[in-house]
């Protein structure tokens, strides 16, 4: 799988996790004899269209030694900042040191370490079609509720063309980055990349992926994700 330009990933990994309820970020975790995030960089280090990972690290991360990706040659680091976009932009500005402003750069959630390569591959494929860039996401399959102040239901929201977004989200480097600027700026608070790139007026494609890539944040997803690992073992 290939692009018309080099592929980059951004693993933000700067997060303390604490809807764990541990000391350890869930990153860190134990998985199946591995961290978390080594599962989650295997993943990116091991598939053949990405040219390089940069993990955005919290300033006095002292885990990060111990993971056994660390010295990958695909792997750079750089440091995080006070959330989730201001670290995905300091990855980006990394980046623009050594790639081009239309490379394609993937941002995968460091707690998800299921993201199958066979995905990767569909959305390097839908991306390089799409200037707009793209995202994986699963169809909501349930009855949605809507909840009012009192927990009650207010409404039933229809689910005909809702979607759950995952990650890997792709874009050019020099639109996410402008995206993610634009948002910090002004002020709105974004939860991931594709709604800073849609506030610039673009419309990013939605890839059907698996749903066992899980993002692991309470405690009963690690056994999730053990199974999901193990399934993915067996029918690979």
């Amino acid at each position: 799988m290939t692009t018309d330009r080099m592929c980059w990933a951004i693993i933000p990994a700067a997060g303390t996790g604490t809807r764990m309820g541990v000391n350890t970020p869930k990153q860190y975790l134990p998985l199946l004899g591995k961290t978390v995030l080594e599962h989650t960089l295997q993943r990116f280090c091991d598939h053949p269209a990405v040219n390089g990972v940069v993990v955005v690290l919290a300033e006095n991360d002292h885990y990060w030694k111990t993971v056994s990706p660390a010295t990958n040659q695909k792997i750079h680091t750089t440091t995080g900042g006070l959330k989730r976009c201001h670290s995905v932009l300091n990855g980006l500005r990394y980046l623009e040191n050594i790639a081009q402003a239309d490379d394609w750069v993937m941002v995968h959630d460091a707690a998800r370490p299921c993201i199958r390569s066979k995905d990767l591959d569909k959305l390097i494929h839908a991306a390089s079609g799409c200037p707009d860039g793209a995202i994986l996401a699963v169809p909501v399959r349930d009855t949605m509720k809507r909840a009012g102040i009192d927990s009650k239901i207010s409404e039933t929201v229809s689910r005909d063309d809702l979607w759950h977004a995952l990650t890997p989200q792709m874009f050019r480097l020099s639109t996410l980055k402008t995206a993610l600027e634009n948002a910090i700026e002004k002020n709105i608070p974004v939860t991931d990349e594709a709604q800073a790139v849609e506030l610039t007026g673009l419309r990013p494609l939605l890839v059907e992926g698996h749903a066992d890539n899980i993002k692991i944040t309470h405690q009963a997803d690690l056994a999730l994700a053990e199974t999901y690992l193990a399934q993915q073992e067996r029918l690979s």
